[in-house]
């Protein structure tokens, strides 16, 4: 096996370039702030940017943790990758890393100096300092479970395709630790309620809410409704609609991940 680092500072655009340098390589594992991720997606791991604390952080990028490390380990050794780049903020840091994982010997170090500019760099730099904000290389539908509560932003990278055309290259996700803020903050059920409650009353065909459920959980939300609806309207097409609306609508304001969103008719009233 191939092991590869890819080394540079806390904030200078590592994990921003890790699928183009991994793909300039010919790797198709990287493993990323405790993360182990193939292409678009997450195969094992817990990752660093979930931690509460800094230093709580940075153990889970090196794989501190027995149980974390066992079970990245594991599918390593399913999947027997031919290479894997590991990224680091120092040739210490990766090599560390290989050596937790059970890894051969890092034999090549690409930097990040080697891949980005120096002003690309101060720019991600300053965007870490002043925005707290991190890079994961997976989609944000991947990892969206994962993060329920924390501000995830999608950020496309698109390459020009012939005149006019632009063909989507990687989508990778930006999110905003808890070691990033200043403070806790914490959204109330009634909050939640009052945001569904908006949407709900400004579509046709209902009349009310006659009962609204929240439960939380560290992987997202489940929303139970009970709704009195107007006769006359399509039920299953209002539901269905009213289901859609809220789900988009309570997830971009609240950044919350909804598992469920149980929706019952509980009535029918005529109005004249």
């Amino acid at each position: 096996m191939r092991v590869v680092g890819f080394v540079g500072p806390s904030g200078t655009g590592k994990s921003h370039r890790a699928l183009q340098v991994a793909n300039s390589e010919g790797i198709e594992y990287i493993i990323d702030d405790g993360l182990l991720i193939k292409g678009n997606r997450i195969i094992a791991g817990v990752s660093a940017k979930k931690e509460k604390t800094k230093i709580a952080s940075i153990r889970r990028a090196l794989f501190i943790y027995e149980d974390h490390a066992e079970s990245v380990k594991r599918e390593i050794i399913k999947a027997n990758p031919e290479s894997i780049l590991i990224l680091g903020t120092s040739d210490g840091m990766v090599e560390s890393i290989a050596k937790k994982l059970g890894l051969p010997e890092v034999k090549k170090k690409i930097y990040i100096q080697e891949v980005a500019k120096e002003e690309e760099i101060n720019a991600a730099l300053a965007t870490r300092r002043e925005e707290g904000k991190h890079v994961i290389p997976v989609p944000t539908f991947q990892i969206k479970k994962d993060f329920s509560g924390y501000f995830l932003d999608p950020l496309q990278i698109f390459r020009r395709k012939g005149k006019g055309r632009l063909q989507l290259v990687s989508e990778k996700s930006v999110v905003r630790p808890t070691f990033s803020y200043m403070g806790r903050y914490t959204i109330s059920d009634y909050a939640i309620y009052q945001i569904v409650e908006y949407i709900v009353m400004n579509i046709k065909g209902v009349n009310r809410i006659s009962r609204f459920k929240v439960e939380n959980g560290s992987d997202g939300i489940t929303i139970d409704i009970d709704l009195i609806l107007i006769y006359g309207y399509n039920i299953k097409y209002l539901l269905d609609s009213i289901q859609q609306r809220v789900r988009a609508e309570v997830e971009r304001m609240t950044a919350l991940n909804i598992k469920a969103l149980n929706l019952t008719a509980k009535g029918l009233v005529v109005q004249e």
